[in-house]
Order: C-alpha cells, then sequence, then structure tokens
C-alpha cells in the first residue's frame, strides 16, 4: 500500500509473476476494496492470488517506533506477522525502510549469532555482479558485525549467483594492511582466520572491476556508496543525452549508434537489480525501492523466490554455527 507509485504496480508485478510461475501462491496485504477493484481489472479471478485486508497503512515519512507502536494492523505489520506464522514464505514491500527493519527485527526476531540484519543487494560488475551490504540498516558496525555481514553475504552470493566460494572483501580507504580504522583491520583478522573466501581490502574504484562478489562495510557508508552510484548513473545518462541531442550531427551519431546504448541501457537497467534482502532476520524479508514499478516489483519478488527455495535463513543459519564453533 505504500512505495512512491502506489498498489497498482504491486498487483501490475504480481500479475507478472503469476504468469512466470506456476507453482507460487501471493498475498496481497492492504486495503481490501482498493486492492479488488485493481486485481479485478489487472489480473481477475486467479486462485492463486488472495487478499488479506489490512486497515492502516505505514506512511513513507513515519517514524519507525511510532509505525511500530501505533499501527499494528499496518499493512506492512499484517504481511511480516504472515511470515511468523508460516502462512507465507517471505515479504516483499516498496514501504518505508525503517519501519519495515524494525517491525520486521521485532516480529521475527534475528538468527542466534547475529547481532543486527543487513541490507544486502545485487549490483552490476565486469564479468558479473556483486552483492553489498550493509546499505544503510544500520549506520554502525563492530568487526564482529562486519565478520557477521561477510557470512551472510557469502550465502546470498552462492544462492543467487550460484558461486561456490564467493570471493569476500572489505571497503576500505586502502588495499594495505595498515590501511583503515582499528574496525576494519580487526574485521580483517577475523575473516583471514576463517573459512571463507577473504580477498582483502578493496577500494571504492574497484567496486565494479570484478575483483570481489562480496564487499562488506557499515550501512552509513554502504548507504552513501549507493546513492553515488546512481547519482553516477544519471549523470553519466544526462551527459549521453545532451551530447547525442547537441545538433544535427550529434543527432546522426546518436541514430548510428542507437543500438549499442539501447544494449547499454538494458545492461544497466536498474529495475533489474532491486530488491535488497534484509539478512540476519528468521525470516526472509525484502525491501523494494519505493520508486520501484512493475518490473522492478517483479524482480524483488524473483529475489525473495530464490531465497524461499534455497532456504537462505537456514543456510545462513548452518554457516554461522560452523564458524563460531
Amino acid at each position: 500500500m505504500s512505495g512512491d507509485l502506489g498498489a497498482e504496480v504491486v498487483v501490475r508485478a504480481a500479475a507478472a509473476t503469476l504468469q512466470k510461475y506456476r507453482n507460487i501462491e501471493l498475498r496481497l496485504v492492504g486495503d481490501q476494496t482498493e486492492l479488488q477493484t485493481l486485481v479485478t481489472r489487472i489480473v481477475g479471478d486467479n486462485p492463486r492470488l488472495q487478499i488479506v485486508h489490512a486497515s492502516e497503512v505505514v506512511d513513507m515519512a513515519e517514524p519507525p517506533a511510532d509505525a511500530l507502536r501505533k499501527k499494528k494492523d499496518s499493512s506492512m505489520r499484517v504481511a511480516i506477522n504472515l511470515v511468523k506464522e508460516g502462512a507465507a514464505d517471505a515479504c516483499v514491500s516498496s514501504g518505508n525502510t525503517g519501519a519495515l527493519m524494525a517491525t520486521a527485527k521485532f516480529v521475527l526476531k534475528m538468527l542466534p549469532g547475529v547481532d543486527r540484519p543487513a541490507f544486502i543487494a545485487e549490483l552490476p560488475a565486469k564479468g558479473g555482479t556483486l552483492h553489498m551490504l550493509d546499505l544503510g540498516a544500520n549506520t554502525a558496525a563492530t568487526a564482529e558485525q562486519l565478520f557477521q555481514y561477510a557470512m551472510m553475504g557469502s550465502i546470498v552470493s552462492s544462492d543467487i549467483v550460484g558461486i561456490d566460494r564467493p570471493r569476500i572483501a572489505l571497503l576500505n580507504i586502502g588495499v594495505e594492511d595498515t590501511k583503515g580504522n582499528d574496525t576494519v583491520r580487526a574485521a580483517a583478522d577475523l575473516l583471514s582466520a576463517s573459512t571463507l573466501n577473504y580477498v582483502g581490502f578493496i577500494e571504492g574504484n574497484d567496486l565494479f572491476s570484478g575483483k570481489a562478489d562480496v564487499v562488506v562495510t557499515d550501512g552509513f557508508t554502504g548507504n552513501v556508496a549507493l546513492k553515488t552510484i546512481e547519482g553516477a548513473v544519471g549523470l553519466v545518462h544526462h551527459f549521453l543525452k545532451r551530447g547525442f541531442t547537441r545538433n544535427w550531427l550529434s543527432k546522426l551519431q546518436g541514430i548510428l549508434a542507437s543500438r549499442v546504448l539501447g544494449s547499454l541501457a538494458v545492461e544497466m537497467d536498474s529495475r533489474k537489480y532491486n530488491g535488497a534482502t534484509l539478512v540476519g532476520l528468521n525470516g526472509i524479508v525484502i525491501k523494494s525501492h519505493g520508486s520501484a514499478d512493475s518490473l522492478a516489483f517483479q524482480h524483488a519478488i524473483d529475489t525473495a523466490i530464490v531465497e524461499v527455495r534455497n532456504q537462505l535463513p537456514q543456510q545462513i543459519g548452518t554457516l554461522l554455527q560452523k564458524e563460531i564453533a
């Protein structure tokens, strides 16, 4: 019921998901009247799609504590309760990020051995993709928490991309062992002594070089890096559009390069990378971008399906117990 573009985005994504998968059931949680009108118009009658009524909605700017205390029948709370009760295998939401994290942590609880949840997402890189965390769930992290992020990131990368032993790197201001603060260096020591495939420090300019499959950092740094990447992509798009529309010659060059530019646009389409997993919870919760359209939201659902099939929380729990032992 939240997100920048409203419930219709979710209903259209649900319709596409039902066509793509024949053994998936979906629950749309929110206002019964509004959702039924959209479902009737977009989906029609499908027994694999049900509406679960929720009388309240968490606003995008609402403080997480207020959403948790005062809106116990919000669509977000009801959806996460369905996961807790076993009536759903995963929750996907494009609503208020802070409220989603607070509610999910309160309802589902953390896996044993995990202090805090972290947001992880897939990003394009040379030769494939990379997974990066934390992207904003926690502004700070201890060395032990960065180590936990690395373990969880390794499992997610292995499940989504199919890499047996994902290469893990710590985001730092240099690649030398002496660089960085005490927390990052202590996390490096923990990773070096583990069974994970730790490859060392990585700098921001090497994020997409293909040198690592998983990049670990604290939520403050990760969120700043993510927003900087999004801004840089927008700036490149602006310069390309301006360059190819400057005069008749540049327009002609744009026409000649249209096939290459079209291929680049498809490859760099951010909608294909929508859906950040809140890892560390005793359940699966996916955060879709607030401005996601139906294609982007469908990709977030795809991510949830992969994680359910691979039993992500159970895998993380097993690895954590192995490393702690």
